[in-house]
């Protein structure tokens, strides 16, 4: 009986197929075994014998074998059941492949399907900043939970900040219950860390002056203040400048202040108040008797805003400092000023830097003060294109005034011109203590006018000439006087181009004066030549000279070294304050003058800070 296999051919290592004829030898082989009467030719087939009248075909993939069956020979049967054997080993390592062809397919699905799961979840998950309806139902605050992967994250980040928030917010309510005096600035609490806070002035018994100054808060955190400095009687200093609190904002601080009887200074400076601010601070100054300083700087009063404080000035007799720099008054508004001065009897202090009133508005002003009831002792009009006109009407002010100590003419353009005017009225006048007239063009002119007066006058004591071109002849002018004369204690004469010619003769000064104790000579161009003459000076004993700034000189290593020699050598030296900033000298020079300062200090104990 025959039989049939099936096996696939690239499964066999070996093949071997020859012509078979006639000869009673196989000429077949499997793996080298012949097999007899087998052929090939497109397939296989095995040719009849003389016992065999029908060949068996066997169809293996693609291929078909025709095998004759094999009862007459037992070596053939052998060979094909070998052959069997083997094809079945090697065609084990078919599921390997198999698997592979599954495994590859299948990754692709598992990823495909992964990103587009991703890609749903993230247009169903809520919008930032939009919660949900079951979020807001929730009464429980902190964690929200979500089915959006990650967001629970960001909520917890949320609450560990607002944990620590309030920690120090109930922090800064310690420091308002323990000191008498605290600054919160720039902690940027805003508006909700203020309404927390106002709770903690309600009933305060100790804190007398607070600073809420740049902490971000608006308009809206002045409603804090309502209902709890009504009740406080200790707090005497409020600060709040560099909040954007605005016009509205101080209508509502206003209307809490009027019932209010403990604060006696306010500070809305850089707070974008207007006209219709200062409106309401007039109106709150016609009620209110407690208040005795207002300062409005870098705000944006104009012309409607002076007129209004002007009103208040005329009915309230309480108010002694008026701080209003940096403004829009301009000369209309001085003006205005003016006409409310003349019946205010309170007023001891007004600040009117950068105003732009100019030369009519100075002549009004001026003119306003010289009427005034009360004793102004400080006027500042600096840096308000005042020129020599303007100078003179300031003259004829410190004639007549009887209390003025301190006037400010800073950054004007007055000139020799007005700096003459200035020094005839200063021969008349014996209160002025402080004069300013720095940054002004004047020159060795106007310098030696002004030296002139302090021969005979002992009364200023603060002498303000920097940013003048006096040059070493203005400087000359001015030694030759106080060398035996005047009372001058602090003498300021930076940026004036004095050289090295100028400093020989400060320096000369110094041998003898007795008065001057702070000394700036800053950016004169001195260089060593300069720092020599002034070294050769401290070599002398003078006890009154404390503070030496020589900053900005073009100093180098040899005049480094000579201000060394001179603090080593004068063991008495007074001075405890050098300024050398932004000079010229190496890691020697400094070197130099560190040695000095510590051999001073062994010797005598005296600490000298110098400045590098």
């Amino acid at each position: 009986m025959a039989s049939t296999s099936s096996i696939s051919l690239y499964s066999l290592s070996k093949l071997t197929l020859r012509p078979g004829g006639r000869s009673p030898r196989p000429v077949l082989g499997f793996f080298g075994v012949p097999c007899p009467r087998y052929c090939a030719h497109g397939v296989l087939r095995a040719r009849p014998g003389p016992a065999q009248n029908k060949p068996r075909f066997f169809r293996y993939r693609g291929s078909v074998m025709v095998a004759a069956s094999g009862s007459r020979s037992s070596r053939s049967r052998r060979a094909y059941g070998e052959a069997q054997r083997e094809g079945s080993s090697l065609a084990a390592a078919a599921p390997v492949k198999q698997v592979a062809s599954f495994a590859v397919p299948a990754g692709v699905f598992f990823v495909v399907t992964f990103v587009l799961w991703k890609l749903v979840e993230k247009l169903m998950m809520p919008k930032r900043g939009t919660p949900s309806k079951i979020e807001n139902k929730s009464p429980t605050q902190g964690m929200k939970w979500s089915f959006a992967a990650g967001t629970n994250l960001l909520s917890n980040l949320n609450a560990k900040i607002e944990k620590q928030s309030k920690l120090k917010i109930n922090e800064f309510a310690k420091e308002l219950r323990s000191f008498s005096s605290v600054d919160m600035s720039g902690r940027n609490f805003g508006d909700e860390g203020l309404f927390f806070l106002a709770e903690s002035l309600g009933y305060n018994q100790t804190a007398e002056e607070v600073s809420f100054a740049a902490n971000g808060i608006t308009a809206a955190g002045m409603k804090a203040f309502d209902g709890v400095l009504q009740s406080n009687v200790v707090l005497k200093t409020l600060d709040l400048s560099g909040n954007p609190i605005g016009d509205e904002g101080v209508k509502s601080l206003c209307d809490v202040l009027v019932s209010n009887t403990g604060i006696q200074k306010l500070l809305l400076n850089s707070t974008d108040l207007g006209d219709e601010g200062a409106k309401a601070i007039a109106e709150l100054l016609k009620k209110n008797s407690t208040l005795r300083s207002f300062e409005l700087n870098n705000n944006m009063i104009d012309y409607s805003g002076f007129t209004s404080l002007a009103g208040a000035l005329l009915e309230n007799n309480t108010i002694r400092n008026l701080h209003l720099n940096n403004n829009y008054g301009g000369a209309l508004g001085a003006n205005a000023l003016a006409k409310g001065l003349e019946g205010n009897k309170s007023l001891r202090e007004l600040h009117l830097h950068g105003n732009s009133i100019g030369d009519e508005g100075a002549r009004a002003l001026l003119s306003g003060l010289s009427s005034h009831k009360g004793k102004l002792a400080l006027l500042d009009i600096g840096n308000n294109s005042i020129s020599s006109k303007g100078a003179f009407h300031a003259a004829e002010y410190i004639k007549k005034n009887k209390s003025l100590l301190w006037l400010n003419l800073y950054m004007n353009d007055i000139g020799d011109e007005g700096a003459e005017k200035i020094a005839d009225a200063l021969k008349e006048n014996r209160t002025l203590t402080t004069i300013d007239l720095g940054g002004n063009n004047i020159r060795a002119k106007g310098a030696a006018a002004i030296s002139r007066v302090l021969k005979d006058n002992s009364v200023i004591t603060t002498l303000e000439l920097g940013y003048n071109p006096i040059g070493s002849d203005g400087a000359q002018a001015l030694a030759e006087v106080l060398k035996f004369h005047g009372n001058i204690k602090t003498l300021k004469l930076g940026w004036c181009q004095i050289g090295a010619k100028g400093a020989e003769s400060i320096a000369d000064m110094l041998r003898y004066n007795t008065t001057i104790s702070i000394l700036d000579l800053r950016a004169n161009g001195l260089r060593d030549e300069g720092a020599v003459c002034l070294a050769r000076s401290l070599k002398v004993v003078n006890e009154a000279l404390i503070s030496l700034d020589l900053g900005f000189n073009e100093i180098r290593d040899d005049g480094a070294f000579a201000i060394a020699q001179a603090l080593k050598t004068n063991e008495d030296v007074a001075v405890t304050a050098l300024n050398l900033a932004s000079n010229l000298f190496t890691k020697f020079g400094q070197s130099a003058l560190t040695d000095a300062r510590d051999h001073v200090f062994e010797m005598s104990e005296k600490e000298i800070n110098i400045f590098f």
